[in-house]
């Protein structure tokens, strides 16, 4: 029945994968539940730009012929997760939101996939992204819709990966952090993203924007359900030598601790200066049920970010030149105005400039590690307004302070590498979501979960959908 595929979809990935594991659904069912709806919204919201129907059928038979044998990888096993347009997949066409790469197809598996095969998920698409994974999309490609209001911002390269959670079309994603495309969509869409530490996942297969700032981590509805898909796919890789050789944790096992006596840091004069009501309240309220849960919160004082925002779009513009050198020195033309005009920023920018960029990038990394010497996660809010009308976005190249306050509190955690869950917090007087954040210390991505399990255990934000969703078919392809 339509009425119980609905419900099925827009449960939690862990939740569904027990059904499955129990026997009370098969993954194929799943899967062709998930199917019917990519069918019906997807023509409206574009969170795909591919739906793989024949593969992810084929791996959900697999799943139940291995289950019914009493064979079970985790908790992914059976569960339809998509990957962001970045990832490759062997054989299947990986743009990266791009013109210039619409005809790329890898010669192999991306790490994340491979790790999410071996975990048994079932791969049910690939979502869309801004071009390259930078600010805006390809004159070609059809923008994410944000599924709770159409006429509102789905965030920024991940978006397409956030829409899909929300709308009940996946149950995660794996997606992409540069400067705040997994959080600012994640606020926009009212999904739970972890973006973890610079290196806790290997970066193999995926094509770059930055190197030294982009992070690969999980979109999903819950904490829970993010520590599940990032134990999966995170840990060292020889194919990717800067991929971290540290044990990864069972995020979902740790988190049954709670947060009694965890340290929650709070910079009264950062979170409220410059913000909205609505998002002030949001964290206020927040910062109480920690406390409530056993936390200690602490007032800390925060590193200035000032510096270190400028600094993020010369450091990144250097990094995608690097990127994109091979295919924009014979094919320009083929790049949006966005895109290009990084490019062309990166290959302006002095060796002096930059090296003076990475000596202030040590410095602020190595004072923002000095705050978790007295506090265990830092709570802040993921951008200091509410969320943005495509009116609004549609001028941003025009409004520095703008674009200055949604860098405010996501940039600066990519130039330390430092790992941060993004989480519903809150709605605004528009019945639109409202995100929260969560920044832990180099690789304590374990007290990220543990802490917005806690909260998600105590508050019902992370539980609301988006109501009237647009409907639109659109066809399937086939691979």
């Amino acid at each position: 029945m339509k009425a119980d595929s609905d419900d099925l979809a827009m449960r939690d990935l862990l939740e569904v994968g027990e059904l499955i594991a129990a026997r009370a659904v098969t993954a194929r069912e799943v899967t062709e539940a998930l199917l019917a709806r990519i069918a019906e919204l997807n023509g409206k919201l574009h969170a795909y730009t591919q739906v793989l129907e024949a593969s992810a059928l084929r791996q959900a038979e697999a799943a139940d012929r291995e289950m019914g044998s009493g064979l079970r990888r985790g908790p992914l096993h059976g569960v339809p997760i998509s990957v962001k347009d970045l990832c490759w997949i062997e054989g299947v066409p990986t743009a990266g939101g791009t013109s210039v790469r619409k005809d790329f197809r890898p010669p192999e598996d991306a790490t994340v996939v491979r790790r999410l095969a071996g975990a048994g998920a079932v791969l049910i698409g690939k979502t869309q992204l801004t071009e390259g994974a930078y600010s805006d999309y390809h004159p070609s490609v059809t923008p994410v819709r944000n599924p709770w209001n159409a006429d509102y911002w789905a965030g920024i390269s991940s978006s397409g990966s956030a829409a899909a959670t929300a709308a009940g079309l996946c149950y995660g994603s794996v997606a992409s952090d540069t400067g705040g495309s997994i959080r600012w969509p994640c606020a926009a869409n009212g999904v739970t993203g972890l973006k973890p530490t610079w290196g806790r996942v290997s970066r193999h297969g995926i094509l770059e924007l930055a190197a030294s700032l982009d992070h690969i981590g999980p979109i999903a509805r819950t904490a829970l359900d993010a520590g599940a898909i990032l134990a999966a796919i995170a840990g060292s890789d020889l194919k990717d030598p800067t991929a971290a050789t540290r044990i990864v944790p069972d995020y979902v096992s740790v988190a049954a601790a709670g947060v009694k006596g965890l340290r929650v840091g709070i910079d009264p004069s950062w979170n409220n200066n410059g913000v909205d009501i609505e998002t002030q309240t949001a964290l206020a309220s927040a910062a109480q049920i920690f406390g409530d849960l056993g936390a200690v919160v602490v007032e800390i004082e925060f590193p200035a970010v000032a510096r270190i925002v400028r600094d993020w779009v010369p450091n990144c513009a250097v990094e995608a030149a690097v990127a994109h050198e091979a295919d924009y020195s014979t094919q320009a033309d083929q790049y949006g105005t966005v895109l290009a005009s990084v490019i062309e920023t990166g290959r302006a920018v002095s060796g002096t400039d930059y090296q003076k960029i990475l000596l202030r990038r040590a410095e602020f990394r190595g004072r923002v590690e000095t705050v978790f010497e007295s506090v265990d996660v830092l709570l802040t809010p993921v951008h200091p307004f509410a969320p943005l009308s495509l009116g609004t976005i549609a001028t941003l190249g025009d409004q520095p302070e703008l674009i200055a306050g949604l860098q405010r509190y996501t940039c600066p955690f990519n130039m330390s590498g430092h790992p941060t869950l993004a989480f519903p917090g809150g709605l605004t007087k528009d019945a639109l979501p409202i995100g929260l954040q969560l920044v832990a210390a180099h690789f304590a991505e374990a007290a990220l979960v543990r802490a917005g399990a806690a909260f998600q255990a105590a508050t019902g934000w992370h539980r609301l959908r988006p109501v009237n969703l647009p409907a639109g078919r659109e066809e399937k392809i086939s691979l």
